[in-house]
């Protein structure tokens, strides 16, 4: 074969190629349709209806919207018992080969203890502060000696007069 007639037979399986590849997306956007049309139904008139007929419709959108509800539900929950159980089949795979999943670790902050340590030491600090003063007598600062005979009876208050009488 000369190069020319490679060329243009390339050529025409490329133009082959691309018109498979139109049809077979229009015939995929038809189907699709077609689904579409099935599983919605066809939309029913609801200008000029009287509203018993319009109740009607409503009831029917009403009950065919639970109905896809309910296999929605349905199909979901066997999706999630379907992964569970892939799940388990995996882990007992990786058991009897002997390998296992490393769990994927959080990254965690150098500085993230530290900071509540530092405030730990600075509440302690603030109470050894108090703690480390000197105690000193009160009596070391008094004036004289006062005994409580020789106050005035005022000083006393209202108890030592009442006993008192």
């Amino acid at each position: 074969m000369t190069p020319e007639r490679k060329k243009k037979l390339r050529q025409l399986l490329r133009k082959k190629a691309a018109e498979e590849l139109k049809k077979e997306q229009e015939r995929k956007a038809e189907e699709r349709k077609k689904i579409i049309i099935q599983r919605t139904g066809h939309p029913k008139p609801v200008d000029g209806v009287n509203e018993a007929t319009l109740q009607a419709i409503l009831k029917e959108y009403h009950k065919r919207i639970s109905e896809l509800e309910d296999v929605k539900y349905d199909l979901e929950y066997e999706v999630r018992q379907k992964d569970f159980l892939i799940n388990e089949l995996t882990i007992q795979v990786n058991d009897l080969r002997g390998k296992f999943v490393k769990p994927t670790l959080k990254k965690v902050s150098k500085y993230e203890g530290k900071f509540e340590k530092l405030k730990a030491i600075a509440k302690n600090t603030e109470m050894d502060y108090r703690a480390n003063l000197k105690n000193v007598s009160k009596d070391k600062f008094k004036l004289g000696e006062e005994k409580e005979s020789e106050r005035p009876e005022w000083a006393f208050g209202k108890k030592k007069v009442e006993e008192e009488e």
